[in-house]
């Protein structure tokens, strides 16, 4: 990877999913190490933001009554049942440590479904920036991470997903994602393996 031509695309780091109060914290089974992986992922951030690297974050909001949602299924009825992600409330915000970083992150608002190359302008940027490598972290790995990683492949562009930078809603679909599912369109690794690579 060239860090030149390369992005980092952080999905649902928002209060509903990695606030201890967050709407659907709970739903993580692994939410105990929710920490952890903030932390590894705040530490890939701050090693990549001095490169030139490409910081992306894609936060998903809906409007109070949700009205982008008809008869919504799977996790989207899950969100909208529960009022997860909703513009102006607390748990639709995107979490501190990243707020504070907002002059040297670009954030694309728009994201309304699993991938966050829909309805936002996400492929657009990254074509404008000349990138031909996407990396990968956030929630949830089996949801929205996966299909971000699917659709950016399909566009051309070569994925890596950070293993440590991502939460599934149980362990064993974090593993078997992580395992048998995402090798097979990109590359799997730690942030500190990654890190390696490209040279921070």
């Amino acid at each position: 990877m060239d860090l030149k031509h390369t992005a980092l695309i952080l999905i649902g780091y928002q209060n509903d999913y990695f606030a201890n109060d967050g709407i659907l914290h709970g739903a993580l089974e692994n939410s105990e190490q929710v920490g952890l992986i903030l932390n590894n992922s705040m530490s890939f951030v701050k090693k990549l933001l001095p490169t030139p690297a490409q910081v992306v974050l894609t936060p998903i909001i809906f409007t109070p009554d949700y009205s982008e949602l008809s008869e919504p299924i799977g996790i989207l009825k899950i969100i909208k049942e529960n009022g997860a992600f909703k513009s102006g409330q607390p748990g639709a915000e995107t979490i501190r440590e990243l707020r504070e970083l907002d002059d040297e992150i670009l954030t694309l608002p728009g994201k309304r479904g699993l991938s966050c190359f829909s309805n936002t302008e996400l492929h657009q940027i990254l074509q404008e920036n000349q990138i031909t490598d996407v990396i990968i972290a956030g929630a949830v790995t089996s949801l929205c991470i996966d299909s971000a990683g699917r659709e950016a492949a399909e566009l051309g562009y070569r994925v890596t997903i950070l293993s440590d930078c991502t939460v599934a809603r149980t362990n064993f679909e974090q593993d078997y994602y992580l395992k048998e599912i995402m090798p097979m369109y990109a590359n799997v690794g730690s942030s500190g393996e990654i890190a390696t690579q490209l040279g921070l």
